[in-house]
């Protein structure tokens, strides 16, 4: 997996390279200069998100004591940092936050049950999110025929999304042990604990409705929440959008970047994708490059202090071992 990371991240810093040399980077450093402590303020919006999406993973926690708000803040904030900095496909970010709350003192299974659920969730609020964003700009473009092509595509992804639902509220993780077992002897066991366990502790983060609808609803006002990193960004870039603009952008970006998970932090490809949804909504591409420029500025704002911070954690979890060694 790292080493066909590798491989991607090296085609999509091709394909940067590429985009930049085409458009000339005259252009678009204008517009980021323009732009200057602006994308600082653009980019520490996405603080809210973060916060909002660490109440949505809480609430399912489903038995026992909850990690308090900050907690969950924290725990959001290092795995979004790992997840977009890092050759980790995606999912480095979860095995940190795993082992940040278990620290803590919460148990295993707890905390990998509310980990699964979140995923999952996220998979749905994504979904959403992303046909909300199509059907704003279908609305824009005018043109039915292409609106329900377009919703007949997203609808064959539904039965991935209850399938996944089906796997956690019946119980295959059972099976995933004994498979993973065999492969990965005691390591799995000591990672989720007993098996039947987690999958009661999933059937009970689902047994709840009420649950489920708050996290979904939370994933969701956080993604329509980064809306302003874009509006805010596109603001200090010299080009105010309407909101309903900065909606599509967000919501597109946002699906581009999740699709293309194996490229580490989207290079190439979230540049790219920003060209394209500026020239649907009639800006020119140079734009969008500055725009994908002006997000990446977030991942040295925010994402880069969350990994000095993770390392710092880890650094103490460490002295500490020795010391009781």
């Amino acid at each position: 997996m790292i080493k066909a990371a590798g491989v991607f991240g090296f085609l999509g810093i091709g394909l940067l390279v590429g985009l930049v040399v085409y458009h000339g980077i005259g252009p678009i450093w204008g517009m980021l200069e323009l732009a200057g402590w602006g994308l600082v303020w653009a980019s520490l919006f996405h603080v809210v998100p973060m916060v909002v999406n660490a109440y949505a993973w809480r609430v399912l926690f489903a038995v026992g004591g909850k990690p308090s708000w900050a907690r969950m803040t924290l725990a959001v904030w290092i795995r979004e940092s790992v997840n977009g900095l890092l050759p980790v496909a995606r999912i480095g970010g979860e095995v940190v936050s795993y082992r940040l709350l278990k620290s803590s003192g919460f148990g295993s299974t707890a905390v990998v049950a509310s980990l699964i659920s979140d995923m999952t969730l996220a998979l749905v609020s994504q979904f959403l999110f992303t046909v909300f964003g199509l059907v704003v700009l279908l609305i824009q473009i005018d043109s039915a025929d292409v609106f329900w092509r377009v919703i007949g595509g997203l609808a064959v992804f539904l039965p991935m999304v209850a399938g996944l639902f089906a796997i956690q509220r019946y119980g295959i993780i059972n099976l995933g042990e004994q498979i993973t077992g065999a492969l990965f002897g005691d390591k799995w066991a000591e990672l989720v604990g007993n098996a039947a366990q987690l999958d009661d502790m999933l059937r009970l983060v689902y047994r709840r409705p009420s649950r489920v609808i708050i996290s979904v609803g939370g994933q969701l006002l956080g993604w329509a929440l980064g809306t302003g990193e874009i509006w805010l960004a596109m603001k200090y870039l010299g080009h105010e959008l309407p909101i309903s603009d900065a909606f599509v952008m967000e919501s597109l970006a946002q699906a581009v970047s999740s699709a293309a998970f194996i490229v580490p932090g989207a290079l190439g490809v979230q540049e790219g994708g920003f060209m394209l949804f500026a020239s649907l909504l009639g800006l020119p591409p140079s734009l969008g490059l500055a725009l994908a420029f002006a997000r990446r500025f977030r991942d040295i704002v925010i994402f880069l202090p969350g990994l000095l911070v993770w390392q710092s954690i880890e650094t103490k979890r460490f002295i500490g071992w020795l010391r009781r060694s």
